[in-house]
């Protein structure tokens, strides 16, 4: 499913649903899915993760109903899984996939430090 789009929350917020290659070059898709107040601040949310060239043209593929449940349920409201999805593939953090990510927090010291 190439692609991507968008939905719109009755609370204002949107979840945006992305088509992109694997970041770890091996040739597959993800599809990506981001919780934010808006599409442009949810494409800065995977823009400041390292995934520089995401761009939202359109709203050809919508997230599905399931897929922004799975994503207002994760505390990150960031989740991807591979494409197509498979019927037994569950969603996973975006740390998964960008294991460079840090989460917030105290910066880990080298060791000996």
């Amino acid at each position: 499913m190439p692609g991507g789009g968008f939905a719109k929350l009755p609370g204002g917020s949107v979840v945006v649903a992305l088509s992109l290659p694997n970041p770890v070059g091996d040739g597959s898709t993800v599809r990506v899915l981001v919780h934010a107040p808006n599409r442009a601040r949810a494409l800065t949310r995977l823009r400041n993760l390292g995934l520089r060239s995401v761009y939202l043209r359109g709203n050809l593929h919508p997230p599905t109903p399931d897929e922004i449940t799975a994503v207002l349920h994760h505390p990150d409201g960031l989740l991807w899984r591979t494409c197509p999805e498979g019927a037994t593939e569950l969603w996973h953090p975006i740390r998964a996939l960008l294991p460079q990510v840090r989460t917030w927090g105290v910066p880990r010291l080298a060791d000996g430090a």
